[in-house]
């Protein structure tokens, strides 16, 4: 892969800087970079947002937020002083196009005082509805101008990267074939960014063991699994509109099959590897209205053991019929995947939170040994957990010792935290350094966005034509509704749950 140079200068310009994202984690995560050194020699941030802060009260409000957001271990007051203090602020409305002409003295000045050569990235930590218009108003000043004299420019996007097909077609016609070149756009997605999502390549293409197996004559199915514990916290006005499909299962799930099932990249570098992925999407096999009746199910959660329902939550319409909870299979249609079905699914307040890929292969042939449980464990079985803990498990039988021929089913694991800290783990971390360093590999395409959209537009389609298609209500701090559990028995399985109480050390136990 070739190696990126970091530049010598650069202005990250964070609009929505008076955000949750921006102090929750694009802060902490620009923060251990500086810490370990991994920024720019001449660096400078430049917060824009409508809140009237000047640099001071500024630098005093994140300065604060990184003794609550980032981890004890990575407190240093010396370092955070020294980082806050470059920081700026620059109050104005993104939605108003006069205010960029006063945006762009405001950058030249920073310039200078860093002596950089109008070498900026623009990060979108503002609701979706800014999407489509910062971008076109950054081009009407000539903010948009890479390469040059105008030094570099490159513009990250947060998800969801439009609403529908529509939409999202509307907007990559804005991006890159009118305000940014292709290469200027980076559509993040920080499931990209964790350590455990990236070795899923490093397990497959790496190790002769694992991918001669990696396909329908040897995996029977493959769940995919990304829950949370809590609700949808302050995000009521966002969530009710957008709904779990859009907001979990079109990005980050869709992303993780893909990784799962794309094929062995030529070489690893951006546009090899984002042609696999693409590969993936475009063979999804399309969803029939029998297809979104019988393999796609919705639920919303209700009230439970003190958790409050979803239509209690704030700014969330009292008969709201958003999903909170949804489980699907799907299929691919190629030649390494195919009759092998995927079950994915996603939900709030669920018992635990945890992101996992289970891969399921076929059992042995003829049961030749004596089980020593109650069910024969002939199917090995792989676990590649990205949260909470990240790690790996693989599921295989052994003899039990002692006279006779009993076998049972055992597990070993590998857990990250058994190398000890990881400098900058953070995902964010790890993006925003390679957007940096103009590395785009991790960074979604606009063919992919479009292939992704593709796909699941119809399901929108077909909810919004059939208001009485059914949304199932489950408990909160339960596994979802029945309904889902027999989705998968259709593959005489059950869905994996972990523990409810996992805990940062354990990557793996028993239920």
């Amino acid at each position: 892969m070739d190696v990126k140079m970091k530049p010598q200068s650069l202005v990250m310009v964070i609009f929505g800087a008076s955000g949750d994202l921006t102090r929750r984690k694009l802060i902490p995560a620009l923060y251990l970079l500086y810490k370990h050194n991994r920024l720019p020699e001449n660096f400078a941030i430049l917060g824009v947002a409508r809140t009237a802060f000047t640099d001071d009260e500024f630098r005093e409000r994140i300065h604060l937020q990184l003794l609550r957001f980032v981890k004890p271990e990575d407190v240093n007051e010396e370092k955070i002083r020294s980082f806050v203090s470059l920081i700026n602020y620059f109050p104005m409305d993104p939605a108003d196009p006069d205010e960029y002409l006063r945006l762009q003295p405001r950058l030249l000045k920073l310039d200078q005082m860093i002596g950089n050569g109008e070498n900026y990235i623009y990060y979108l930590a503002t609701p979706p509805s800014l999407y489509g218009v910062i971008p076109q108003y950054l081009k009407n000043v000539g903010l948009n101008l890479s390469k040059g004299p105008k030094g570099n420019k490159r513009i990250i996007v947060e998800k969801p990267f439009g609403y529908d097909l529509e939409s999202a077609l509307e907007l990559n016609n804005i991006y890159y074939k009118d305000a940014f070149r292709e290469d200027q756009i980076f559509r993040i997605d920080h499931y990209l960014g964790k350590e455990t999502v990236q070795n899923i390549l490093a397990l497959r293409f790496a190790n002769t063991v694992f991918e001669p197996v990696w396909n329908r004559n040897y995996i029977d199915y493959v769940e995919v699994t990304a829950v949370e514990n809590m609700g949808i916290e302050q995000r009521g006005g966002y969530f009710d509109d957008a709904g779990t499909l859009r907001d979990m299962v079109q990005n980050h799930l869709i992303q993780l099959v893909a990784l799962t099932a794309m094929e062995p990249p030529t070489a690893f570098n951006p546009d090899s590897f984002r042609d696999e992925l693409a590969k993936v999407y475009q063979s999804l096999t399309p969803l029939t209205e029998k297809d979104i009746n019988q393999h796609i199910i919705r639920g919303q959660y209700t009230a439970s053991e003190g958790r409050k329902a979803y239509r209690e939550e704030k700014d969330v319409a009292p008969d709201s019929r958003t999903e909170t909870f949804l489980a699907m299979k799907l299929s691919i249609s190629n030649w390494r995947w195919s009759g092998v079905p995927f079950y994915i699914r996603t939900g709030k307040q669920m018992p635990t939170k945890v992101s996992e890929i289970v891969v399921h292969f076929k059992p042995t042939p003829f049961p030749l040994f004596n089980c020593a449980e109650r069910t024969c464990p002939t199917a090995n079985l792989l676990i590649i957990r990205i949260q909470p803990n990240e790690g790996i498990v693989l599921k295989f039988g052994l003899k039990v010792p002692g006279s006779g021929f009993d076998v049972k089913q055992v597990a070993m694991d590998f857990s990250y935290s058994s190398l000890g800290p990881i400098p900058t783990e953070d995902a964010y971390a790890r993006l925003i350094e390679d957007c940096i360093l103009g590395d785009s590999t991790l960074f979604t395409r606009s063919d992919a966005v479009e292939a992704c959209w593709k796909y699941f537009t119809p399901v929108l389609e077909y909810w919004k034509n059939h208001p009485e298609s059914p949304l199932y209500g489950y408990p909160a701090g339960t596994w979802g509704p029945r309904e889902a559990d027999m989705l998968i028995q259709e593959q005489n399985a059950e869905w994996s749950n972990p523990c409810k109480n996992l805990t940062n050390t354990e990557l793996y136990c028993e239920l």
